[in-house]
C-alpha cells in the first residue's frame, strides 16, 4: 500500500540539548537526551543537538560501568565503533508520542524539569516536535522492516549502508547507523537511521529513528527523533525507564 513519509521538521540548529535519555541527556536527543546546554535530557531521542548524543534514555538494566556511561553521554573514541545489524534492532515497537498526547508523559517531563532549565510545559513543547510522527508502530524481522501508519503498513529490504559519527556543538558525539532500500518501492522510505545511544553490535531496548529519502540531509536532522519502545511495554513501564536515567 503506498505510505508517503516524511522526516519531520526541517533540521534546526539547537544548542540545548545535550542530553536526552538520561535525565541527563541524547538524542534522543536525549543527549539527545542532554537538553539544553547539558543539563537535562532532551531528545530521548533526540535530537541529539545535531543528535546530540543521543545520549541515553536508558538501559533497562539501570546500570552501567563508567566506559558505558560516557559512551551514553557521547564520549568515545573512533576506534570503539563497529558494524551493526539489523538485528539489533529486531522486533515489534511502538512510538511514544501517543503517550504525550494522551499525558501519559507528563510525568517525566515534570522530573526534567526538577534537574533542568525549562518548565515541565517546555520540556513537553520541546518533546512534542521531536516525538512527532504518524508511524506509530515498526516492526522489524530479520532483513524486513515494516511500517504502520494510518492503518495501511509497508514493508521492505534494508541492507546495511555503514554508520556515521556526528560532532555536536556541546562537543560531544554520536553515531547514526545507516540501512538503505534494497530494491526501490513507491512509498518506503530509501534510507533509515537508527540512534539508539549505542556504538557496537548490542541489542537496542528503544532507539530514534530517522527516515527519508536524502541520506545527507537526514544526518542534519536534529529536531524530529521519533522514539520507539518494545510495543510490549505499556505506558506506565515507558514512564519508568525514561525516569530511571
Amino acid at each position: 500500500m503506498k505510505i508517503s513519509f516524511t522526516t519531520g521538521l526541517s533540521a534546526l540548529v539547537i544548542s540545548l540539548l545535550l542530553v536526552g535519555c538520561q535525565t541527563s541527556g541524547s538524542t534522543e536527543n536525549e543527549s539527545t537526551e542532554n537538553e539544553r546546554a547539558s543539563s537535562s535530557s532532551v531528545a530521548e531521542g533526540s535530537s541529539e543537538t545535531k543528535e546530540q548524543t543521543s545520549a541515553s534514555e536508558h538501559n533497562h538494566s539501570h546500570s552501567h560501568d563508567d566506559e558505558t556511561e560516557q559512551i551514553y553521554k557521547g564520549y568515545f573514541e573512533d576506534s570503539q565503533v563497529k558494524d551493526r545489524s539489523l538485528s539489533d534492532w529486531k522486533g515489534d515497537w511502538q512510538s511514544v508520542y501517543p503517550y504525550l498526547q494522551d499525558g501519559t508523559l507528563d510525568e517525566v517531563f515534570a522530573h526534567k524539569a526538577e534537574h533542568g532549565d525549562m518548565t515541565a510545559e517546555e520540556y513537553k513543547e520541546y518533546y512534542n516536535i521531536g516525538y512527532q510522527t504518524d508511524v506509530y508502530r515498526i516492526v522489524m524481522k530479520e532483513d524486513t522492516v515494516t511500517f504502520f501508519k494510518n492503518g495501511e503498513e509497508a514493508s521492505g529490504k534494508y541492507i546495511y549502508d555503514g554508520y556515521e559519527i556526528l560532532t555536536y556543538d556541546a562537543g560531544n558525539r554520536g553515531v547514526r547507523y545507516i540501512f538503505i532500500l534494497a530494491e526501490e518501492a513507491e512509498g518506503l522510505p530509501k534510507y533509515i537511521q537508527f540512534s539508539d545511544h549505542s556504538i557496537y553490535p548490542t541489542e537496542a531496548d528503544h532507539y530514534h529513528l530517522y527516515w527519508g529519502n536524502d541520506r545527507e540531509a537526514l544526518l542534519d536532522e536534529v529536531i524530529n527523533w521519533p522514539t520507539y519502545y518494545p510495543s510490549e511495554m505499556d505506558g506506565r513501564g515507558i514512564v519508568h525507564e525514561m525516569i530511571a536515567h
